[in-house]
């Protein structure tokens, strides 16, 4: 038993425990966030139509949701069942890249590992219910099946570039960024191997796939496509929005929308808001931006094609002016790569097995030192860069009595309430079990102010307060940044049970 114990590969289980840990750890310390509220809201309306209805406007494919419908079908309706799906595509992502063993050996899969595994952006992002962990997942994949096409050719590799590509298309319209990077790295490679050979070159291994696994290949990604597209089946019309999707991202992608980062700017549409966020906490992943230099000179070609898709990874997104930063884990994992490779290179020219590691400890502490800051102590401080429209803990004044009332009284699930306010996500997913709150916009009012609960925008105070008849309560809460203070009424005579004191707002005739 223990000679059996002793055979496992305890060092990539520690770097897979270390994944889940910084993953899981209180899990629902930070609040939902606005996207989060989206897409578990999303979630809820496939509970009462049974499917997703695809919309090109909302431009991210229906796999997440699906996810997320699932594991709340399984597990119910909380907050760390809404991180879950995105929690476990994250881990996969660390043990995705313990897979390119099979390319570069383990000491350059355990260091580009760990550095995922802890990395700040990874380990932040890796905690909201979003779709860039799917991303990322899929993008790893698909560069070990195009790695594994030209080392051997075997018929896996080309099911997993087809799956890969599939799940890329089902997550995000960004696909077309990355696939594209994928298939331009090739002739660039091709075109600097004339000018400076590789050492090894590795030329494209015999094929041993068919024409006819192509076509059943090709013909279950867009079974899958069509599928989950069409909301499985039940709404053909939606794949029109595969195509019409794209006009509108184009658009938003250039008009930004407010999520500019012209301070960033430098010469005509290049900007460096990507490396400067490296370089506040990615610190391997700025080493591996570096290490893509050295890579320039003769090396590994698979390395060079890593560093050239890495590279035009990050000049794609620069040039693109929408910018939101969970997008840098799409654009930083392949440079965890490129770091470990020059670093395990750099051991065997100095016959030290273990300088890579050596030299890599700096780097992999510090991002450990600013993942855990950030994901445990300042994961809702606007003056960090990744904190980015977060939802405060200061909605829990708004939510926690709504929510305390319900559990001590379920028919308190049926309470009256209307949510008048410029922006209220994540407020429906959060208060999704309730069955009669009404959300409106900021300019319009509800049709009845003297509900069990009120929250507006603190500037409608005066608006509401004239209406009212009944005792209220009366908090102030702050939802995100970025956006006026808010203000909730609760009802004494539903609320008294879970508030104290005397209500602000006294009854009148």
């Amino acid at each position: 038993m223990l000679q059996r114990l002793s055979k496992l590969p305890w060092p990539e289980i520690a770097i897979l425990g270390a994944a889940v840990f910084l993953r899981v750890w209180h899990i629902e310390l930070k609040p939902a966030h606005f996207d989060e509220g989206v897409n578990g809201w999303f979630a809820d309306q496939m509970t009462s139509s049974g499917f997703y209805r695809y919309d090109p406007n909302n431009y991210h494919g229906p796999l997440h949701f699906y996810a997320v419908f699932l594991s709340q079908t399984l597990l119910g309706r909380h907050l760390w069942v809404l991180r879950l799906p995105a929690i476990i595509a994250g881990v996969l992502c660390v043990w995705a890249m313990l897979r390119y063993r099979d390319f570069f050996g383990t000491t350059v899969s355990r260091i580009s590992a760990l550095a995922l595994a802890i990395s700040p952006a990874f380990v932040f992002y890796g905690r909201y219910s979003i779709h860039e962990s799917w991303q990322v997942l899929f993008s790893i994949l698909l560069l070990h099946g195009v790695l594994g096409l030209w080392q051997s050719g075997e018929r896996r590799h080309l099911v997993a570039c087809a799956l890969s590509i599939t799940g890329l298309i089902l997550t995000k319209e960004t696909y077309v960024l990355h696939i594209g990077c994928f298939a331009l790295a090739i002739p660039v490679l091709w075109l600097w191997q004339k000018v400076v050979p590789s050492q090894p070159a590795l030329a494209v291994a015999r094929q041993q796939w068919t024409r006819e696994d192509i076509f059943v290949w090709a013909g279950i990604s867009v079974l899958l496509i069509v599928f989950f597209y069409s909301g499985t089946f039940h709404d053909f019309g939606a794949l029109h929005g595969l195509y019409q999707t794209f006009a509108i991202w184009f658009r938003t992608g250039v008009e930004a929308g407010g999520h500019e980062k012209t301070t960033f700017d430098l010469i005509g549409p290049l900007n460096y808001y990507w490396v400067a966020l490296m370089a506040r906490y990615e610190w391997p992943a700025l080493a591996g931006l570096i290490a893509c230099v050295c890579l320039a000179f003769p090396s590994d070609a698979r390395l060079r094609y890593i560093a050239i898709l890495a590279g035009g990874t990050l000049v794609a997104y620069s040039i693109i002016p929408y910018k939101t930063p969970w997008c840098i884990i799409s654009i930083i994992w392949p440079f965890y790569l490129t770091l470990a490779a020059v670093l395990a290179e750099l051991g065997k020219k100095l016959y030290r097995p273990g300088a890579a590691w050596a030299a890599a400890f700096p780097l992999l502490a510090v991002s450990l030192m600013y993942s855990a800051r950030l994901n445990f102590h300042k994961f809702t401080d606007d003056t960090e860069p990744y904190v980015y429209v977060q939802t405060y803990k200061d909605v829990e004044i708004f939510t926690e009595p709504v929510l305390e009332a319900a559990r001590k009284d379920l028919t308190k699930y049926h309470v009256r309430g209307a949510i008048a306010m410029d922006s209220y996500y994540p407020l429906p997913w959060i208060l999704g079990d309730f069955t009669q709150i009404g959300y409106y916009k900021a300019d319009q009012p509800p049709p009845d102010w003297n509900m069990d609960f009120v929250a507006v925008d603190t500037a409608r105070e005066e608006e509401v307060e004239k209406n009212l008849t009944r005792p209220y309560f009366k908090r102030r809460f702050h939802l995100r940044s970025a956006q006026d203070g808010c203000t909730v009424y609760f009802a004494a005579d539903t609320f008294s049970g879970v508030l104290s004191g005397t209500p602000e707002i006294p009854a009148r005739p």
